[in-house]
C-alpha cells in the first residue's frame, strides 16, 4: 500500500481518524486539497465550481466550532444536478447557467449535518444523461473518465477531494469509477433521498458516492444518507460468490474478461464458493426495458426545458425526448410491470450473504471525450434497484484501470459493502 505524502492522499477514513485524534485540522488538510486542485485541475477539469476561499473559510470555521460528525471535517465534492445553498447548480446545461439555488438538496444537508464541507461542484454531463462536459480522464487526458458523474469520479482519483456525491441512472457511478480506478458505490434505490436533485429517470435515479478504496465510499454513502452504520464497515467473507457474465458478455472486452476471471479465480482460491449463474430468464429484456423507461421519464421530466430553450438542448437529448414522447404509455406500464416481476424473482435469486462479481464496464475507457462509455453492464442492476459497487482491480492495454462490479440484495447495502471490503482485502493480497 503507498504511504500518503500530504494530506490530500489519505483515504477519507484515515483523514477522519487523524482529525478527531487532533493529529490534523479541517483547514490543513483543504489547503492540502486546494493544492492539489491548482496543480491537477488545468488538465483534469473536474469541477464546474470552487471558491478557494469560501472553502478554506468553511474549514477554519468548523476547527473553531468542532464537532464530531460521522465526516467531521473531510471535503466533499457534490455533482451539479444536486443543489448548494451558496454555490452555483447548472445541471450540465447552458440553461441554468449562474443559478444559485435557495436551499441544499436533502443530501447536501446531510453532509453539512455530517460534519463535511462543500469543497465545490463536479462537473456532469447534460442534466446527467450524456452530452459530456470538459473532464478528461486524471490517469490519461486523452481518455473520457466516463458519466455523468465525471467530476466526482476523476476529483477523487486524482486526490483532489477525498469523497465526492455522484448519480446514476444507468451507468453514472460504476462505469466513471472503474474507468478512473476509484471505489465507486451505488447504493440500494432510495437509500439516499432524492430532494433537491434535478431528476431525469423517477424509477432509475439514485444517489451514490465515491471513495479511493471501499470503507471511503461506504463513509460517503452514510454520511449522504444519515446512516451510521455504513460508516464503519468490518470485512465479510460472502457466503458464497456468483460469477454472473450477464446477457450481453460477448460485449466485454478482452481486459474486463480477464479482470473478471481472475477476481474470480483468487477469490476461489481465498476458500469462497464461486457458482457460475446468470440472472432468471425473465430479466433476458431488461436491457432493452430499461432505455424505454428512462426516456419516456426524461421526456416528462425535461419537458420544459425541451418547450422553451430546446435549442440549447443536445441533439441526442432532444431525440430522447422526442422517442420517449412517442412511446405509448401502454408500453411503458408494460415495462414497469416487467421490472417489478423481475425485482421480485431477483429476490430469490441473491440468497442472504451472497455476493454477484460482474463486469463493471466494457473494457478500459475509450478514448477521446465525445463519449463516456457504455453502460450496458449497469442497466440492469440500475433497473433492479440494487445496490452495486465499482472495485478497481486491474490494467488495460492503455495502461489504465479496468474495474469488476460487485452487487447485493435490495436493501442489504451494509451487507454488500462489508463483503467488497473482504474482496479489496483478498484481491490485495
Amino acid at each position: 500500500m503507498s504511504v500518503a505524502r500530504e494530506p490530500c492522499e489519505l483515504s477519507a477514513v484515515d483523514a477522519l481518524a487523524r482529525l478527531r485524534a487532533g493529529r490534523l485540522t479541517a483547514t490543513a488538510l483543504m489547503e492540502s486539497c486546494l493544492a492539489r486542485i491548482a496543480a491537477r485541475e488545468p488538465e483534469v477539469h473536474a469541477w464546474a465550481h470552487f471558491d478557494p476561499q469560501a472553502a478554506s473559510a468553511q474549514a477554519r470555521a468548523l476547527d473553531t466550532a468542532g464537532g464530531d460528525g460521522l465526516a467531521h471535517g473531510l471535503p466533499f465534492g457534490v455533482k451539479d444536478v444536486i443543489d448548494t445553498a451558496g454555490q452555483p447548480t447548472a445541471y450540465g446545461s447552458p440553461i441554468y447557467a449562474g443559478h444559485q439555488p435557495a436551499a441544499d438538496a436533502a443530501c447536501v444537508a446531510m453532509l453539512r449535518r455530517a460534519g463535511a464541507l462543500i469543497l465545490g461542484k463536479t462537473v456532469t454531463t447534460e442534466f446527467a444523461t450524456h452530452r459530456p462536459g470538459p473532464t478528461a480522464n486524471p490517469h490519461d487526458a486523452a481518455f473520457t473518465p466516463g458519466g455523468s458523474s465525471s467530476g466526482s469520479a476523476a476529483a477523487v482519483a486524482a486526490c483532489m477531494v477525498p469523497l465526492a456525491a455522484g448519480t446514476q441512472t444507468g451507468g453514472s457511478i460504476i462505469r466513471p469509477a472503474a474507468y478512473c480506478g476509484v471505489v465507486g458505490f451505488k447504493p440500494s434505490f432510495g437509500t439516499v433521498a432524492r430532494q433537491g436533485v434535478k431528476q431525469v429517470a423517477e424509477s432509475l435515479d439514485t444517489i451514490g458516492g465515491f471513495g479511493r478504496n471501499v470503507a471511503d465510499a461506504a463513509l460517503a454513502i452514510a454520511a449522504l444518507a444519515g446512516r451510521p452504520g455504513l460508516a464503519a464497515i468490518e470485512p465479510a467473507t460472502p457466503a458464497r460468490l456468483l460469477l454472473c457474465r450477464s446477457f450481453d458478455a460477448a460485449q466485454a472486452q478482452p481486459e474486463s474478461v480477464a479482470a473478471l476471471e481472475e477476481a474470480a479465480q483468487r477469490l476461489g482460491g481465498a476458500g469462497i464458493t464461486v457458482l457460475e449463474r446468470e440472472l432468471p430468464d425473465a430479466c433476458r429484456d431488461l436491457g432493452a426495458v430499461h432505455p424505454r423507461i428512462e426516456y419516456y421519464e426524461v421526456a416528462r421530466a425535461l419537458q420544459h426545458e425541451y418547450r422553451c430553450h430546446g435549442h440549447l438542448l443536445s441533439d441526442t437529448l432532444r431525440g430522447r425526448i422526442e422517442q420517449g414522447l412517442a412511446t405509448r404509455e401502454a408500453t411503458y406500464l408494460a415495462d414497469l410491470r416487467n421490472a417489478i416481476r423481475c425485482r421480485h424473482e431477483v429476490a430469490g435469486w441473491i440468497e442472504p450473504g451472497d455476493v454477484v462479481l460482474t463486469f463493471a464496464t466494457q473494457g478500459e475507457a475509450p478514448r477521446g471525450l465525445v463519449s463516456t462509455g457504455s453502460a450496458v453492464f449497469n442497466r440492469v442492476w440500475t433497473l433492479l434497484g440494487l445496490p452495486c459497487l465499482a472495485l478497481p482491480c486491474a490494467r488495460g492495454p492503455n495502461g489504465l484501470p479496468v474495474g469488476i462490479q460487485l452487487v447485493g440484495a435490495f436493501g442489504a447495502d451494509a451487507r454488500l459493502a462489508a463483503h467488497a471490503a473482504w474482496v479489496e482485502r483478498t484481491l490485495a493480497g
